[in-house]
């Protein structure tokens, strides 16, 4: 087991904590006007399925738990059933979409995921950082409007809705984070 700063912690990652293993699901970098930058990270128990909200300074230290890494590839949806197929021996496996998370709505067929496993049960995936989807429909821009340093709503494929600059429309690809679900750029 390898100790990490308590602000190196990323959604995915599985740590010891108060003698049992916690998931990241979200992570959010805080920098108050007064007083040190934390990380608030929201942990779920791998066993029981508690949730925890947690901070995390600079300076803290965590014990990420040894967990092994596998490369499983995205099939289908079956009901709430998500199916994974082991890119090196070909095993296949149903994780629950509630397992996933709110990020299942980024599974595309065949996309390669890191699932992780701990004494070979799983315990997290981890998505591709960034995925491109297309704009089914975009709100229209109101010129001038410079409140909200004129981005305006967008929904994708998968039905999210994100935040895009005026120039996107509907039809067009974008790159979108999943941690964060937010525009990253015009897809190429």
């Amino acid at each position: 087991m390898a100790k990490i700063n308590g602000g190196d912690i990323r959604p995915g990652m599985v740590i010891e904590q108060d003698g049992s293993l916690w998931a990241a699901v979200k992570t959010m970098a805080v920098k108050p006007g007064k007083g040190p930058a934390y990380n608030q990270v929201e942990l779920k128990n791998i066993l029981d399925g508690r949730k925890l909200n947690q901070r995390f300074g600079g300076s803290d230290r965590v014990e990420e738990t040894e967990v092994e890494r596998r490369q499983f590839q995205f099939l289908y949806r079956q009901g709430d059933q998500l199916v994974f197929m082991d890119t090196a021996t070909y095993d296949q496996i149903e994780l629950a979409e509630e397992f996933v998370g709110e990020r299942a709505s980024f599974l595309q067929d065949g996309m390669n995921v890191q699932v992780q496993l701990h004494d070979n049960r799983p315990i997290g995936i981890k998505l591709p950082e960034q995925v491109v989807l297309e704009v089914v429909e975009a709100d229209a821009h109101i010129k001038g409007q410079t409140a909200n340093s004129s981005y305006k709503g967008a929904k994708l494929e998968n039905g999210l809705r994100v935040m895009v600059p005026p120039f996107i429309s509907a039809g067009e690809k974008v790159v979108v984070s999943t941690d964060e679900v937010t525009y990253v750029r015009r897809a190429e």
